[in-house]
């Protein structure tokens, strides 16, 4: 069952015997992957009006538990995102009615962000094709399989310093 990136890796052992190119299987892969999975999450999200950044942000919100609100900090780390692209996203959410910006109970000079009652009941409606989305994308792989992905993936980032936990 060879794909396309074994059939790279077979030209690169022709060209270039010497190089050791079967890194190109994992991130050859990745990249593929990457591609099919982000068309699918983004056609999940455009269902539901949304871009991935704007669920990003309104999943955020929502798995922080009530009052479903962080501070503008919070959020950017949580949603792993600059302070400019967080700004954005905001501006954008506010406007749809989507999220609030409300001054800090514990320093008046800074502005919490908050699910508005919208944003709320859609993230409640997309999450869950989002997530059968999921499903359905790793359906090809019995429980054994994805566990080891599952491992394989983790320590792959605690390698590459993946600092985010």
């Amino acid at each position: 069952m060879a794909d396309h990136v074994d059939r790279v890796v077979a030209q690169w052992a022709v060209e270039r015997p010497e190089l050791d190119v079967s890194p190109m299987e994992v991130f050859g892969r990745l990249k593929r992957l990457y591609r099919l999975v982000d068309a699918e999450l983004n056609r999940t999200f455009a269902r539901h009006g949304l871009d991935a950044a704007s669920f990003d942000v309104l999943a955020t919100l929502r798995r922080s538990g009530p009052p479903y609100r962080l501070t503008p900090t919070r959020l950017m780390q949580s949603a792993m995102v600059t302070s400019g692209a967080i700004t954005q996203r905001l501006d954008r959410l506010e406007a749809r009615g989507l999220v609030t910006r409300t001054r800090s109970d514990q320093d008046g000079r800074s502005r919490d962000v908050e699910l508005t009652p919208e944003g709320h009941a859609l993230i409640d409606r997309a999450l869950p094709d989002h997530v059968a989305g999921e499903h359905r994308m790793l359906a090809g792989l019995d429980d054994d399989q994805r566990a080891a992905l599952v491992d394989a993936m983790r320590a792959l980032l605690a390698h590459l310093g993946d600092t985010s936990g």
